[in-house]
């Protein structure tokens, strides 16, 4: 399994600068890291993976790396693809597929034979961005600008569209 050191190692070996954050308690998933670290939804950053099933042929699976605070619908991704159905991956699939413990699969160092799927609302700026490594104890920090550089995916608009004539399209926000 991946895991922090891991995470390190590479990041010096090609010259990145970042950190790696002790947590002040472990977490399960890294849906608690904005609690954890006191950092805004949007700037931590998670990956997701789900089980597709496309119309034709074997069963598959794919990665979204998004901010946290705007998780991929199954509907958005399998909107992407054009397949039949799209779920969540279990843990054990997790795991076999990232080599990461699920609910902690960090962006980096993934499997280059996973597809890979990289959400246009993280924003490429120079602020840092948190990230799970693996680890329940600890958690990257680098700037979302040099971790996009790193990941080697698709950048992809997942917003699902509202249909015509929702509340939303007609008046968003109310």
């Amino acid at each position: 399994m991946k895991d922090a050191l891991a995470i390190h190692r590479w990041l010096l070996a090609h010259q990145v600068h970042h950190e790696i954050v002790r947590l002040p308690r472990p977490i399960t998933c890294a849906d608690e890291l904005p609690e954890t670290i006191s950092a805004a939804p949007e700037r931590c950053v998670t990956v997701t993976v789900f089980e597709v099933a496309p119309r034709i042929g074997r069963e598959f699976v794919v990665a979204v790396v998004h901010p946290l605070a705007t998780p991929p619908g199954p509907a958005a991704v399998g909107g992407l693809l054009g397949v039949r159905t799209v779920r969540l991956a279990r843990a054990h699939v997790v795991n076999r597929a990232t080599d990461y413990a699920a609910g902690l699969v960090g962006p980096l160092l993934l499997p280059e034979e996973l597809p890979l799927f990289i959400d246009d609302r993280l924003s490429a700026d120079t602020e840092p961005v948190f990230s799970a490594t693996g680890e329940r104890h600890a958690v990257l920090s680098m700037r979302a600008l040099d971790l996009l550089t790193l990941v080697s995916g698709k950048t992809v608009d997942l917003r699902v569209p509202q249909p015509r004539g929702s509340l939303e399209a007609v008046a968003p926000g109310h």
